[in-house]
């Protein structure tokens, strides 16, 4: 698909197109392929795609990657597919995203309508978040793209750091997520793309108030060791937001979507 700027976006669509469509956001530094597993799983259609800066879209040097700039990515996609009504399924930086949807449903500005979000691990509350190493790093470099590509060795480590010794990462699962970072050099992104946590910090209180005065069901799908969006985060939205339905996974930690996709989608299907 081509957005109105030029910009190519990977987007793929699954499923019976006969009820309210599920749409996917992945976080930093994945990509649509994080869902692969879950998506065959799901008892709606699917709606999946790669941000742009990330995976198989579009990764220009010079564009926004603003988190204000990737919701309204999402505006133009559903647009262009059609799709007027949704259900918010995101992971990690997704979750931020869908709180800027949110924001936009709540004050009836957006072109769709939000029917239900479902939220799993990523930093709603950046000041709780407990950063990795590699994050911490990366935010220390100049607010540009590099003119060279990451070693290896220190991208597999840094992403082995989001994942746990009791929540550890599947067979094959970095090296997949090295190669979508990789694609079309996008790995050289990276300084630029992980600014969307100092963006986090900045609007926390109006992403915070997307998702306590949103309307519909809301559900958080929370993996219990995740060592960076640490459960605690579920507790302070409960507390702010008391209809939220928190549902946590033992033994699953960040990526619930690559770590227990059947666990996912079975709790997934159970809430929409």
């Amino acid at each position: 698909m081509k957005l109105q700027d030029g910009r190519e976006i990977h987007v793929r669509r699954a499923g019976d197109p006969s009820d309210v469509p599920v749409v996917l956001l992945h976080g930093f530094p994945g990509s649509s392929a994080d869902w692969e597993r879950v998506v065959p799983l799901l008892d709606r259609e699917v709606v999946s795609f790669d941000f742009p800066g990330y995976g198989h879209s579009s990764k220009d040097r010079g564009a926004s990657y603003s988190l204000f700039t990737q919701a309204s990515v999402v505006e133009e996609i559903l647009g262009q597919l059609g799709i007027t009504r949704c259900v918010l399924l995101a992971h990690d930086m997704g979750d931020t995203v869908a709180a800027e949807l949110a924001v936009r449903h709540n004050a009836g500005s957006l072109a769709f309508s939000v029917e239900q979000i479902v939220l799993t691990n990523g930093s709603i509350f950046i000041d709780q978040a407990q950063l990795t190493r590699g994050q911490k790093l990366t935010l220390r470099l100049p607010n540009r793209p590099s003119l060279f590509s990451l070693p290896t060795f220190v991208m597999r480590h840094s992403l082995k750091e989001s994942f746990t010794r009791d929540a550890p990462a599947p067979p094959g699962a970095i090296d997949e997520l090295i190669a979508q970072i990789r694609h079309d050099k996008g790995d050289r992104l990276m300084p630029v793309l992980i600014r969307y946590i100092e963006e986090r910090r900045q609007h926390q209180d109006r992403w915070t108030a997307g998702f306590v005065d949103f309307q519909g069901p809301l559900s958080m799908i929370w993996g219990v060791l995740d060592p960076i969006a640490v459960l605690p985060m579920t507790e302070r939205l409960k507390s702010l937001r008391p209809a939220t339905d928190v549902v946590t996974l033992e033994g699953v930690g960040h990526w619930p979507s690559i770590e227990a996709a059947e666990r996912l989608a079975a709790e997934v299907n159970r809430v929409l």
